[in-house]
């Protein structure tokens, strides 16, 4: 075989978008109860209303009790067509980028331009995925209504067909500039710092390049992305599950729904559910990465290497 320069081989484009996909489809599975519990959170206490859940485990009680055991996974077809759609274009289109920017002997990009990468991969994403992310919002948030006052989705498919006949195909992306926002401060914050925290780890010389360092690295990924994008997600569930009152949006825009969190609610509000969203993106990222970094191990093992 003819010595081979440049950069490593690697498996296809079209590879690589399907294994992002599949990866966050596999992890949505593990962690769609966590998405319902996170999205109740963030619309418990909306307007004047009291707070209906006080904590994260009284809100899986609740759940329990009032909508059984296949209530805690409400939304899973939306959650698992959100992965399809956003997390394929997101990775697909970061690691692409990465590798193009990545130097011909396979020295990576320098930290702001894997923020970069994350933030283009990010953006482009959640603009592929929000009709699947409204779709989401509001079949979690059915159960939480009066019989009389809930929209009845049967799936994400009979959301999406009802949605545009009832609504208008535009109320699909609705919420687009907060769900937009959301995914570039969240790939920011993990791809960059999954990327970063593996490097620092492997580095140390205490981890090899394993499951151990990729779950240590994807937690650490989780904490940071917490964080930052919690004030951006709460904006955009509140806007994609509002309804329409006498012939007007609930909210004009993203900072009307924040400064009306923040004063009716209280500041930390705008962090509301922070548990059950680190504890779903937190597993999310590791079981998506491991999925991802398996996959890709498998292919390079029995197409690349063979």
């Amino acid at each position: 075989m003819a010595a081979h320069t440049g950069k490593p081989k690697t498996s296809p484009k079209s590879i690589k978008f399907l294994f992002g996909g599949l990866a966050g489809m596999g992890a949505t599975v593990f962690v769609q109860p966590l998405d319902l519990v996170k999205n109740r959170m963030q619309l418990s206490g909306q307007g004047s209303k009291a707070r209906e859940y006080k904590t994260s485990l009284h809100a899986v009680a609740s759940i329990l009790r009032n909508e059984g055991i296949g209530g805690i996974y409400t939304g899973l077809s939306a959650g698992l067509l959100r992965q399809a759609t956003y997390t394929t274009t997101r990775l697909g289109i970061y690691t692409v980028l990465f590798e193009r920017m990545s130097k011909a002997d396979g020295t990576p990009p320098n930290f702001l331009m894997k923020a970069l990468i994350g933030m283009t991969a990010g953006a482009t994403g959640a603009f592929v995925g929000t009709p699947a992310e409204v779709a989401l919002i509001r079949m979690t948030a059915d159960g939480r209504l009066p019989p009389e006052q809930r929209r009845g989705y049967s799936n994400v498919f009979n959301a999406l067909i009802r949605i545009t006949r009832e609504e208008g195909v535009t109320t699909l992306w609705r919420g687009c500039i907060p769900t937009m926002a959301r995914a570039v401060v969240v790939n920011a914050a993990q791809l960059a710092s999954y990327s970063q925290s593996k490097q620092a780890l492997l580095d140390s010389g205490y981890f090899g390049d394993d499951i151990l360092c990729h779950f240590c690295a994807s937690m650490i990924s989780g904490l940071v992305t917490t964080a930052a994008s919690m004030p951006v997600d709460i904006v955009k569930t509140r806007i994609q599950n509002m309804r329409m009152i006498d012939g007007k949006p609930e909210y004009k825009n993203g900072l009307e729904v924040l400064a009306k969190v923040i004063r009716n609610e209280g500041f930390f509000s705008l962090w509301k559910g922070f548990t059950p969203y680190y504890a779903r993106l937190g597993p999310h990222t590791v079981l998506t990465f491991i999925f991802l970094e398996q996959m890709n191990k498998l292919y390079k093992t029995y197409f690349l290497d063979s």
